[in-house]
């Protein structure tokens, strides 16, 4: 009989701190202050790419690297450095 009261006082203890944790201010997920940026996917005059933009350019790049080195059936030593002088290129 013991168990029973032991166990109700466990469960509002657990419950009063479940709810001081959902109470608890949350820090704001992203600002709102929107002056002096630019759009998404632009760039301000005079203002260099972004690095999202300059990495998914190298993914590309590698990619196109790597399904012409596939093509022409390169494996080893002469894969990797066809891939090396291939991404390096302008």
């Amino acid at each position: 009989m013991r168990f029973l009261p032991m166990a109700a006082a466990v469960c509002f203890s657990l419950l009063a701190i479940a709810g001081g944790l959902a109470a608890a201010p949350h820090a704001p997920a992203q600002s709102t202050d929107l002056q002096g940026t630019a759009a998404p996917g632009t760039t301000a005059p005079g203002a260099a790419a972004s690095p999202a933009s300059d990495a998914a350019a190298k993914h590309a790049k590698r990619t196109a690297c790597l399904k012409n080195a596939k093509t022409k059936k390169l494996v080893g030593a002469d894969k990797t450095s066809f891939l090396k002088a291939c991404i390096a290129a302008p």
